[in-house]
């Protein structure tokens, strides 16, 4: 899993609507306990079957904080990533959280109403929708939560001065820790992607380009025969030189370079693998290699 499938790199908190409502009733200034999480039974439909027991939240699996009946989970995390760099972030705006909560109650304020003001100022991050939805970005940018759907866009608000203000408040992490951590972060990123560049750029040229010229070849006698062949597999060629020479422009400062091959070089790397999968089609069966 990761940020792009499941969940949405928008991050929400689906608390479910019960307690959502529950919120709302905090911040209009009702009491804080009252909240009931009681397990429900699911009605499987079936007579040889007994109900089974459920949460009392529906585990929204579009979210990327759902409550679970006794926890939250956080579903965020890439399949290939150590989840303890996650959780450390976690972790932090907890404690972030708490020290703003702590702050309100030592100031004189009564801790219902340093709860339900810290619910207000963050109410906008509950979402108990379709996190899937096309709607959702939309709704999201107008309650100013961020979308940082790509990596460098991550990395580079990881290593914002908000950030490295917070982590220092918290004793967290150095302004130097952050930007050391951010430059292994864009190295790795930059690395990674030139390396499928690199692997993608050798895949067509010692494997596809043969295998359509040869397939090519047995439409000499009768080229009407060969119908979108000729034009599919010289784009492939035509792209992938195009590919190379923008691998070359590429820059060498670690952001620029994460930024151009994320926004420049993906899509071009998507346009060939089009032309590529569409070649598959086309091909004499025994020839894709």
């Amino acid at each position: 899993l990761g940020a792009q499938e499941a969940p949405p790199a928008i991050i929400s908190l689906y608390p479910g609507t019960g307690f959502e409502a529950h919120v709302d009733s905090i911040i209009a200034g009702g009491p804080l306990l009252g909240y009931k999480a009681e397990k429900g039974a699911a009605d499987p439909k079936a007579a040889a079957a007994m109900p089974a027991v459920c949460g009392v939240e529906d585990r929204n699996r579009t979210a990327p904080f759902p409550f679970c009946g006794n926890r939250f989970e956080f579903r965020a995390v890439g399949s290939s990533q150590n989840c303890s760099f996650p959780i450390s972030i976690c972790n932090t705006i907890m404690a972030s959280g708490m020290a703003a909560l702590s702050d309100l109650i030592e100031g004189g304020m009564s801790h219902r109403d340093a709860v339900a003001k810290l619910f207000k100022d963050n109410r906008h991050v509950i979402f108990t929708g379709n996190g899937y939805s096309a709607e959702w970005p939309v709704e999201a940018k107008k309650r100013g939560l961020s979308n940082l759907n790509t990596t460098p866009l991550a990395v580079a608000t990881f290593n914002s001065e908000k950030a490295k203000k917070l982590f220092a408040d918290m004793g967290i992490f150095s302004a130097e820790e952050c930007d050391a951590r951010s430059e292994i972060m864009f190295e790795n990123y930059t690395t990674t992607l030139s390396v499928e560049v690199e692997t993608l750029i050798n895949m067509i040229e010692t494997g596809i380009l043969p295998a359509c010229a040869k397939d090519m070849a047995k439409y000499s006698a009768m080229p009407a025969l060969a119908g979108e062949r000729s034009a599919t597999y010289t784009s492939i060629k035509t792209e992938t030189d195009k590919l190379k020479g923008l691998f070359d422009k590429k820059p060498h400062d670690l952001k620029a370079e994460a930024t151009y091959l994320c926004d420049t070089i993906k899509p071009q790397m998507v346009a060939i693998r089009a032309l590529v999968d569409k070649a598959e089609g086309l091909l004499e069966a025994g020839l894709y290699p």
